[in-house]
């Protein structure tokens, strides 16, 4: 698969997800994808981004840098939201704050397999401290 067939799957990928299409999430996400070595199945990552969504509303996936190199995709995706309630065990309650997640990504059959991320929890601790 080339770079830039790639960089289209998963810019679509950010598309069905900030639509919360759920029902097109598996022309993106395999079957038997896994996030952080946890097997997950698209069942469970499905229900995992619908949790996302519902702790934080206003979610908003964006990327702000993207490196290809297949089978895998690197990138920065930056947020600007509200969480309720806790979040990443902290009392976040509403407030609004900006962070950026670094995630790792695998492709096979064109499909995400393997997602590694963290998120820059320090940055939302400055915030609201």
């Amino acid at each position: 698969m080339f770079s830039s067939d790639l960089r289209s799957i998963y810019r679509a990928y950010l598309d069905c997800l900030n639509a919360q299409d759920w029902p097109r999430l598996g022309e993106f996400v395999h079957d038997e994808v896994s996030h952080n070595d946890r097997p997950f199945g698209i069942a469970g990552y499905r229900a995992m981004l619908k949790n996302d969504f519902l702790q934080i509303p206003d979610l908003r996936f964006e990327a702000e840098l993207l490196v290809c190199e297949p089978p895998f995709i690197a990138a920065r995706l930056t947020f600007d939201c509200s969480p309720k309630g806790s979040f990443l065990g902290l009392a976040v309650n509403g407030r609004r704050v900006s962070f950026a997640e670094n995630v790792f990504y695998e492709f096979r059959t064109g499909r995400i397999k393997g997602v590694w991320s963290v998120i820059d929890k320090s940055a939302i601790e400055a915030q609201i401290s």
